[in-house]
């Protein structure tokens, strides 16, 4: 296809100091070969309606910032090409199981607080190696291969969205908490399963799940969230039939007198997750 071809984009607006309810705005854009949504959009704010409003950064499929609807299922505006979706008509809605806040925009800040209640960070057995590390701590390849899939969730939210359960309990953790509990469970370096244990256990959270796995289904980066619920849920039964192994703590790659004694915690490593 060399012409652009006319779309049609129905999209979703609400504008909390306008509008009482969401209304459905029609756009004719546009589109050639190899475009995406995001580039529908941008096409639809630059030349048609300066006040359309949607999250973006990237454009890479990375940030996770542009998380919506699209005819029906909700995925990353960034990644999803036009014409793969359909030649006539796109219907852009926000994610779902959110508040709005405008347009296609929703609050993703309920998320992140349940993403902080569950210690989303590596839990030390040693308060001392955690507050002045000395050096790293050994993990084999094995050990990595072992959360290395949960650890790709970028946090857009997506999956929150599809999620069933989510829609009819506002007070489940979700899909993208659950995951991120689950991976640093499952890290060589963690010892944090104890104090997670309250936050898995709640009734709202792992045995919550109904196993729908849409979240799995939606998911752009293939992170398999109901996945790393059903684990999390074999896990729990361990425990509690005290059959769950310890995991001993990783090696220290350096010996102890290394830690410093100025007094001052050293700066600990960098950590590229989000």
């Amino acid at each position: 296809m060399t012409e652009p071809i006319l779309v049609k984009f129905e999209i979703q607006r609400f504008c909390p100091d306008r509008d009482v309810a969401s209304r459905w705005q029609e756009y004719s854009v546009p589109v050639k070969a190899g475009m995406t949504i995001l580039d529908g959009l941008l096409e639809t704010r630059n030349r048609l309606d300066p006040t359309l409003a949607w999250r973006f950064s990237c454009r890479m499929g990375v940030c996770g910032s542009c998380g919506m609807v699209i005819n029906g299922k909700p995925g990353l505006a960034c990644n999803t090409q036009i014409l793969n979706v359909s030649d006539s008509h796109i219907r852009l809605q926000p994610l779902a199981n959110f508040d709005v806040v405008k347009d296609l925009v929703v609050d993703l800040g309920p998320m992140f607080e349940k993403h902080r209640a569950i210690s989303p960070y590596i839990v030390h057995s040693d308060e001392q190696e955690a507050d002045m590390p000395a050096a790293e701590h050994e993990q084999r390849p094995a050990d990595l291969l072992e959360y290395l899939q949960f650890a790709g969730c970028i946090k857009c939210g997506v999956c929150m969205a599809a999620c069933p359960t989510l829609a009819t309990d506002e007070r489940f953790l979700g899909p993208m908490p659950l995951t991120a509990l689950h991976r640093y469970n499952t890290d060589s370096r963690d010892a944090g399963f104890e104090q997670r244990r309250a936050a898995m256990s709640d009734f709202h959270a792992v045995s919550h799940c109904h196993y729908a796995a849409e979240c799995s289904r939606a998911c752009p980066k293939g992170v398999d969230p109901a996945r790393a619920i059903q684990l999390l849920k074999r896990d729990l039964v361990l425990a509690g039939l005290r059959l769950k192994r310890q995991r001993p703590s990783a090696r220290l790659l350096g010996p102890a007198s290394a830690r410093p004694r100025s007094g001052v915690p050293a700066a600990p490593p960098f950590d590229v997750e989000r």
